[in-house]
């Protein structure tokens, strides 16, 4: 392998290999408002994006001021399952840029192990990522925390330096840096300056742009 390339990509699923936020943001959006929480997109990402589930719904009864009922992940689980088997498409371009990628790779995501072998399945991503997919489930904490990229670096014998790590969020953004790894940030849906401010040290807006940013001088 060329020394130019890195030794590890770690891709985050939600929006960089799957084209999911929409679909996530109206299902939970539509529930919470069924809660009496009413949010804009623009505050849905700012409170949600990158983040678990978990702590989703943490953030959610925070602001709503009480719990959410008993039942409300089961529903919402379903809702999604249900939007995704019918809405979900990759993210254009990442089947291209997976099959010429020459670095090994693997995906780490916040979501549940179910949510993410169901989505990659589901555009037909799977393939690429058996044995390699790593979730929040597996480790202490999840993302903004480093645990899930080292976790996965480790797995894959491959140390922190050696890594970059596709994100679309500042929320991953800032777990992938305080893992020591190199960080793209992948614009499509994200404001270029937010995922800068979090520490990207790229970022790039069309999926067809990752092979010459990985090809860059950092790692030669």
């Amino acid at each position: 392998m060329s020394a130019s390339l890195p030794g590890l990509v770690i891709f985050d699923c939600d929006g960089v290999l799957v084209d999911s936020e929409p679909i996530a943001n109206r299902v939970f959006a539509r529930m919470l408002a069924g809660q009496g929480l009413v949010l804009t997109d623009a505050q849905m990402d700012e409170l949600f994006l990158g983040r678990t589930m978990a702590h989703c719904l943490v953030l959610a009864a925070e602001r709503l001021g009480r719990s959410l009922p008993e039942d409300f992940e089961v529903e919402h689980d379903r809702l999604l399952f249900e939007a995704l088997a019918a809405e979900l498409a990759p993210v254009p371009g990442v089947q291209q840029v997976l099959d010429g990628l020459a670095s090994p790779f693997c995906v780490a995501s916040n979501g549940s192990p179910d949510k993410l072998r169901f989505s990659l399945e589901r555009v037909g991503l799977q393939p690429h990522f058996e044995g390699r997919m790593f979730s929040a489930a597996q480790v202490a904490r999840g993302k903004p925390a480093p645990d899930l990229f080292l976790h996965a670096a480790q797995r894959m014998g491959v140390a922190p330096a050696g890594c970059v790590v596709v994100e679309d969020s500042p929320t991953g953004v800032t777990a992938g840096v305080a893992a020591g790894m190199r960080v793209l940030g992948f614009a499509a849906r994200t404001p270029m300056a937010c995922l800068r401010e979090a520490g990207a040290r790229q970022v790039f807006a069309r999926m067809g742009e990752l092979p010459a940013l990985l090809g860059a001088p950092a790692f030669a």
